[in-house]
């Protein structure tokens, strides 16, 4: 059997990858390896997501676990509630950003984090060798709906007190955040106008990513109104992005580390999270407030874990996906968009000026052809290479695939996971750097390939 989980829980095309045969076994495992008695289970607005989630539900009262249905809420709001409710797992039926024709269970324990790649294997191993524990006829499980989506907002209006009316256009996307977003930033006191605010599983208004190109719509709006910012949500409501006000997409890096030296100086210090692929200006911001930054694998999973353990104030992904730990450890974007405007209100600048004073770095990426069988192999030894070739490196990783910190930038090298191709991504303080460091880490791939290939 292919290997279930991703660095986002399962996901794949619905009724083709994701069957209902096979959410019914992941409910049983999950159960049986937790040994749930309660178990919370949202859904985002997808299509194939009821489907899904009668199958998943049916496992798990097999199983004899008390189902708490939340509905259609955002993914942050699911893990959140299986905290607050005392459940043992959440679930959460979603593809994220991904389209339409996709979904995904992401599974999440007692204390809103995602499960752990040590769980996951756990929960594979009950899969493939069909342990479940299912339950006697007389003690199986019951569904109780719950209200999610209220717990959920009282803890956000608790986090944040605005003093300001801010003039904001929120763009839910026809997903999860539909109803949430626009609600809860008007409860804090915010003059709303929302776009595309009704669920509609087939993300007709816009793709379901929020990306500078899918956000032309917002932007424009936001110009025309004259408000203060734009706001927009992925499918699942786990990533938020922003348009600043004079119309123009916030790159996800710079508002990352604008953010991120934020919540270092409003916790004296400390440590933040993010990836191994974010800008070097996470560092930049960061040590100007005497903070320390741990990079991890590429995925939310990996952030949210070690937040945990390293006691950070905050991490995050350039992609949109930000975790604050005061409040639970998965990914937030209504949380985030409500403390992104308390962090303006606090500093009294504008999108623009609060973004602004984070410097831009250039960032250049190649691929370079490598059979699947060899593409492993090529990344794992190219790390000696690069450091005879680059002798000035303030930092060497291999947490995940192959990254060298330089004085005036960084590099990275991983296999890619989808297709036969390594990866090469390069950041320099300037053009110039950045072709440099890339033309002489692109020849040393090849070079390592060639040497595979014979």
């Amino acid at each position: 059997m292919a290997k279930l989980f991703g660095s986002s829980g399962v996901r794949g095309l619905a009724n083709v990858d994701l069957t209902p045969q096979l959410a019914c076994k992941v409910g049983l495992a999950v159960a049986t390896y937790a040994k749930a008695k309660k178990a919370v289970v949202a859904r985002d607005t997808r299509v194939s997501g009821s489907m899904l989630e009668d199958a998943l539900v049916s496992g798990l009262l097999s199983s004899g676990t008390e189902v708490l249905l939340a509905g259609i809420v955002p993914t942050p709001a699911l893990a959140y509630a299986t905290k607050a409710f005392g459940a043992d797992a959440g679930f959460m039926l979603t593809a994220s950003h991904n389209p339409p024709q996709y979904n995904g269970i992401k599974v999440f324990n007692c204390d809103s984090l995602s499960y752990t790649d040590e769980d996951q294997n756990a929960v594979e191993k009950n899969v493939r060798e069909g342990t479940f524990a299912l339950a006697d006829w007389r003690s199986l499980g019951k569904t109780t709906p719950i209200d999610a989506s209220q717990v959920y907002m009282e803890m956000a209006l608790k986090a944040v007190a605005l003093k300001r009316q801010w003039r904001v256009v929120v763009d839910p996307g026809c997903g999860a955040t539909f109803n949430v977003a626009p609600a809860m930033l008007k409860a804090m006191g915010c003059k709303v106008t929302a776009l595309n605010a009704h669920p509609d599983g087939y993300f007709p208004a816009r793709k379901s990513e929020p990306t500078a190109e899918s956000l032309k719509d917002l932007a424009n709006v936001v110009k025309t109104l004259g408000a203060d910012v734009g706001i927009a949500f992925d499918g699942d409501g786990d990533r938020v992005a922003f348009v600043d006000e004079r119309g123009s997409f916030v790159n996800f890096d710079r508002s990352l580390a604008a953010y991120a030296a934020y919540a270092l100086k409003r916790s004296g210090g400390g440590t933040v999270v993010t990836n191994v692929e974010a800008s070097m200006c996470v560092e930049t911001m960061a040590q100007a407030q005497g903070g320390k930054v741990i990079r991890t694998k590429v995925g939310d999973i990996y952030i949210s874990e070690v937040i945990k353990q390293s006691d950070a104030v905050f991490g995050g992904e350039p992609c949109g996906a930000w975790v604050h730990p005061r409040h639970h450890y998965c990914p937030d974007g209504p949380l985030s968009a409500a403390l992104f405007l308390k962090a303006l209100e606090d500093e009294g600048k504008s999108v623009s000026e609060f973004v602004g004073a984070v410097p831009e770095y250039i960032t250049l990426r190649e691929n370079i052809a490598c059979k699947n069988e060899l593409k492993h192999k090529a990344v794992a030894k190219i790390g000696a290479t690069l450091k005879t070739a680059f002798p000035d490196y303030t930092d060497f990783s291999t947490v995940d695939g192959v990254r060298l910190a330089l004085k005036n930038g960084w590099l990275l090298v991983r296999a890619s996971g989808t297709e036969p191709l390594i990866r090469l991504t390069v950041e320099g303080e300037s053009l110039a750097v950045a072709n440099d460091i890339t033309e002489k880490a692109t020849a040393l791939i090849k070079k390592q390939v060639e040497a595979e290939m014979k």
